[in-house]
């Protein structure tokens, strides 16, 4: 499923992050604390008021001491338009326009792309008639908004939505029989080469300099009679070169790839193995819960007397342990060497994320580990799990009716989770548990 970007862009103290937050709503940590595993805060994704799209925050990009606020409030308008469908200059309404808010707006209008003003800070009504003020800047329509109270946001993304598509698009069976691969990684980590030999022929562009492939790049191919569609995307770099580079602004592209995919892989560099950024890509991955296998490229290159197979595995899945469920694989895409085992890997994963557990099998082994390892009680009284049903799949994601949901921290999770594994399988896939509060019947005899 496509989703547009929308890009907020504005002076410093104009409200772009809290808008941003508005949009995206309150984020947490991933997994862990271990650096780079929590999610960036200047990209996310945003269900608002029915529509659904990925939104950026340039609010973030801070000058340097060579830069200046003019010339980076230039690059940080660039950035946005590099990626995005639509850019919301966001303004302040108190303070009213003033010639940078200007300079942004041209720079904008040069793109090309579709621009809305967005007055921000319009806390009550009559602050609205400040914002004619911004009819200078020469836009048909200012939107008076207030991030931090919601107010006339609604009203923004009405009309955002009639120059963007800002509805998830729903698959047609043609897309149903596919199964879409995003093909993510930091920059020349080996994954045009990669997509290369998945295709058997060399279309993507593969050079050694960092970065060479800029855009999402669409590839059709099939494996036993099963379709797939290759999204090699742009490596997403370090966060500090995003702040410095326009073209390194690709970061939204490989999310794109993300959103539209049902099954990631994850490319790593053997000789690199997992650093702060390839981190940082698992994290954008199981943010959006999509179904994983970790791929080591360039192997030909290792010296297996150096690192075997079982050693680097045991590397990787210790810093990535969050995604320790997930499938690796070692290739050597200049050889062509394990093509197969990727394809059977990708099938094998995506099966796993579409599979659907029987009720009664579910709550019999429910019964089973909850009496292993109980949940941890509330004030000397046991937490009891009555009852669990699978909700969905893609991923697979389950409901524990408890009468503590709340004392159910985030070990017990990862304790019913590798238990759920160890008795389904499902490797490749994350998992969704979700607590709910069963009343009692003394409680429910209460409130009658």
């Amino acid at each position: 499923m496509a989703h547009a970007a929308v890009a907020l862009v504005g002076r410093p103290n104009v409200g772009k992050s809290t808008l941003f937050n508005r949009l995206v709503g309150k984020r947490s940590a991933i997994v862990e604390s271990f650096p780079g595993v929590t999610r960036d805060r200047h990209v996310g994704h945003s269900h608002y008021k029915g529509y659904s799209f990925i939104v950026i925050d340039t609010g973030g990009f801070e000058p340097d001491a060579e830069t200046s606020l003019l010339q980076q409030m230039r690059l940080q308008s660039q950035m946005a338009v590099e990626e995005a469908d639509l850019a919301v200059l966001v303004v302040d309404a108190r303070e009213g326009w003033i010639p940078a808010d200007v300079e942004i707006f041209q720079s904008l209008s040069r793109s090309g792309k579709p621009i809305l003003v967005a007055a921000n800070k319009a806390d009550v009504p009559q602050i609205d008639d400040q914002s004619v003020d911004f009819y200078h800047l020469g836009t048909e329509q200012v939107f008076p908004i207030s991030a931090e109270h919601g107010r006339g946001i609604g009203e923004l993304l009405d009309a955002a939505s009639q120059l963007v598509n800002l509805n998830e698009e729903k698959p047609n069976q043609a897309d149903e029989e596919l199964i879409k691969v995003a093909v993510v990684g930091k920059p020349n980590a080996g994954k045009s080469s990669l997509v290369n030999a998945l295709l058997g022929e060399k279309r993507m562009i593969v050079d050694s300099v960092p970065g060479t492939t800029r855009d999402p790049v669409d590839s059709l191919c099939s494996f036993r009679n099963q379709k797939f569609l290759l999204v090699d995307t742009a490596g997403i770099r370090r966060k500090g070169r995003v702040s410095q580079k326009v073209e390194t602004y690709s970061v939204v592209a490989a999310l794109k790839a993300i959103e539209r995919a049902d099954v990631a892989l994850l490319v790593l560099d053997s000789s690199e193995m997992v650093t702060e950024q390839v981190m940082r890509i698992a994290g954008y991955v199981m943010d959006r819960a999509r179904a994983l296998v970790v791929v080591l490229s360039k192997w030909d290159l290792v010296d297996p007397r150096q690192l075997s197979q079982k050693k680097a595995e045991r590397l990787v899945f210790e810093k990535l342990n969050f995604i320790d469920f997930a499938p690796l694989v070692t290739v050597s895409a200049l050889k062509g060497d394990r093509m197969d085992r990727i394809f059977r890997l990708i099938q094998k994963v995506h099966a796993q994320y579409h599979r659907r557990i029987k009720t009664s099998d579910l709550n019999s082994v429910m019964q089973l580990i909850s009496q292993r390892h109980p949940p941890p009680a509330k004030s000397g009284r046991p937490t009891k799990i009555y009852y669990s049903n699978q909700v969905s799949v893609a991923p697979p994601s389950f409901v524990f009716m408890t009468n503590h949901p709340e004392k159910t921290n985030f070990s017990y999770e990862r304790y019913v989770t590798n238990q759920l594994r160890h008795y389904f399988g499902f490797e490749g896939t994350p998992l969704q548990l979700i607590w709910r509060k069963k009343s009692s019947s003394r409680e429910e005899r209460s409130k009658r």
